[in-house]
């Protein structure tokens, strides 16, 4: 029967345990002086190591003459533990066996001497899975257990383990397992198998491994599958991935708002029986390397990433702002969050973000209005916007000759290259003077507001149910109403205290009686300072 790779070559003393010289350098110190602590915490992420160490563990502390803090794999203990026929060594999985009847058969055999070995070795995986009632029950054995008796506690989920648990135990923090040393034991394993494996194509299996080794395994043996050469192609075929060049060509197209070739790009990743939410993630992952890039200055040591990769990824992240990544990360998020939900429109969600990312103006959100405002800070700066005026005050300005155009526009250069931005001398329009200064947020969720006064009472929310609210900059709240009869009734004390509840709980603050301001929305209202401003960036 064919044994996978990873069970094959699991290691088999501490030296071959890779990237853990932290934890392994510790437990061989402890085999060379036997000083053997009574319960081991291995905690980490899946694949780095932490039943592998516990099964060496296991080993060394039974091993007749240990070899450099290493079991010798030749003595009796040795063959018998690894055989599998050591019945001193009890391995228990605790997301099956987690009942407080299981730790008490434990609590019962503790008591008698191991039956052909030094020590009887206890080994819980998953240990975090156990109920309440069998931590309880465990706590007494593990904290003053016989002498010949050892505990080794595994993890992947360190916060739900009580604390009087990890009190009792020697911990070891299993760290995700580096690329390079991923990829060193991909090209041992692959020299060893007889596979052709490529350089790129090790360190694509390295990355999407994400630090554990068994994965990395179970990913060369897939690859290799069919006695295969390994190749960066093999690899994207076979896992289901999207090349970088595909990414970076989704990525150029949303800079250019090219909706053609992101249309197509979503259509070829479905043609190909590909996972929207795998090319998803691969697209998150590139944006994350561009914010890597454009935030820090010294990139290639959270990057791993060859030189051509590189150059490609600093010319990508050069076209957009820092506050523009922000906002594509917080929407390719979300859509990421609802593919996982609605699995059958993945690719209407796919297509509605990227069209989204394209255009500013279509995303309400705080990082989109900061992605804008970052732009208009920018063409402010280098002189490209300049405030609009009426068509009377356009008029009448008297038309510059050529050569006066031509110096206007050399001392508008020197403004817009020297330290300090000069006043523009531009009229400025009496109604623009005297327009409504305040900047008004509005409240998305007003319906939810008009739901909570609609449960006291429903004439009262017939009158909210028509009106907005909006928040200003000092945290105070205005609410417009369409007529003046809706605003009057809505005044009256126990009326206005009831509105002023609902938006205090739906903003998840107080709002007080001096803060909560209601008026008659005009029917020519000038617009908001922010508004003119996001206006004219777009012009």
């Amino acid at each position: 029967m064919h044994q996978a790779l990873y069970r094959k070559w699991r290691p088999q003393t501490f030296d071959d345990v890779g990237g853990q010289e932290h934890i392994t350098s510790i437990l061989r110190y402890e085999a060379e002086h036997q000083k053997f602590s009574h319960a081991y915490l291995f905690c980490g992420s899946r694949g780095t190591g932490k039943t592998t160490c516990a099964k060496i563990l296991a080993k060394v502390v039974n091993c007749e003459s240990p070899v450099g803090g290493n079991p010798c794999g030749k003595c009796e203990a040795c063959r018998l533990i690894e055989s599998g026929a050591a019945t001193d060594i009890l391995e228990m999985d605790a997301a099956s066996n987690n009942g407080v009847e299981d730790i008490r058969d434990i609590r019962d055999e503790v008591i008698y001497s191991p039956s052909g070995l030094r020590y009887r070795v206890y080994i819980i995986d998953e240990v975090h899975m156990l109920s309440i009632s069998a931590f309880n029950a465990l706590l007494k054995t593990l904290e003053e257990p016989p002498e010949h008796v050892v505990f080794i506690l595994a993890t992947t989920e360190l916060q739900k383990l009580p604390a009087t648990i990890i009190s009792r135990c020697q911990r070891f923090d299993f760290r995700r397992i580096s690329v390079e040393t991923l990829t060193s034991r991909l090209y041992f394993i692959a020299e060893q198998e007889g596979i052709v494996l490529q350089p790129d194509a090790a360190r694509m299996l390295a990355r999407l491994a994400q630090g554990g080794m068994r994965d990395a395994i179970s990913l060369l043996e897939l690859c290799a599958g069919g006695n295969r050469e390994v190749t960066p192609e093999v690899v994207s075929e076979s896992v289901g991935m999207t090349g970088r060049d595909a990414m970076l060509r989704t990525v150029n197209a949303v800079a250019d708002a090219d909706y053609d070739t992101l249309f197509g790009q979503i259509n070829e990743v479905v043609s190909s029986s590909k996972d929207i939410a795998v090319y998803w993630q691969d697209l998150i992952s590139l944006y994350r390397d561009m914010l890597v890039v454009k935030t820090t200055k010294n990139a290639s040591s959270y990057l791993d990433l060859t030189e051509h990769e590189t150059a490609q990824l600093l010319a990508a992240a050069e076209r957009f702002r820092k506050e523009t990544l922000i906002s594509h990360c917080k929407l390719l998020e979300d859509a990421y969050f609802a593919m996982l939900k609605a699995n059958a429109v993945k690719r209407i969600l796919a297509e509605m973000t990227l069209v989204r990312m394209c255009d500013a103006a279509l995303d309400s959100s705080n990082e989109a209005i900061l992605s804008r405002v970052a732009q208009l800070e920018e063409r402010m700066l280098t002189g490209t916007v300049i405030p609009n005026t009426s068509a009377a005050e356009v008029s009448s300005v008297p038309k510059a000759e050529p050569q006066e155009t031509k110096t206007a526009m050399q001392n508008q250069t020197q403004q817009s290259t020297s330290p300090t931005i000069q006043p523009t001398h531009v009229a400025v329009s009496q109604a623009a003077t005297n327009a409504d200064k305040r900047v008004l947020r509005p409240i998305r969720n007003w319906m939810e507001v008009v739901e909570r006064v609609g449960r006291s009472s429903s004439m009262d929310a017939s009158f909210v149910k028509e009106s907005r609210g909006f928040t200003l900059e000092n945290g105070a709240v205005v609410v417009r109403f369409e007529k003046d009869f809706a605003m009057t009734m809505m005044g009256r004390d126990d009326s206005r205290d009831r509105l002023r509840a609902a938006i205090s709980a739906v903003l998840r603050r107080e709002v007080g009686d001096r803060m909560l301001t209601m008026e008659v929305a005009g029917k020519s209202e000038a617009p908001s300072v922010i508004d003119e401003i996001l206006d004219a960036g777009e012009d």
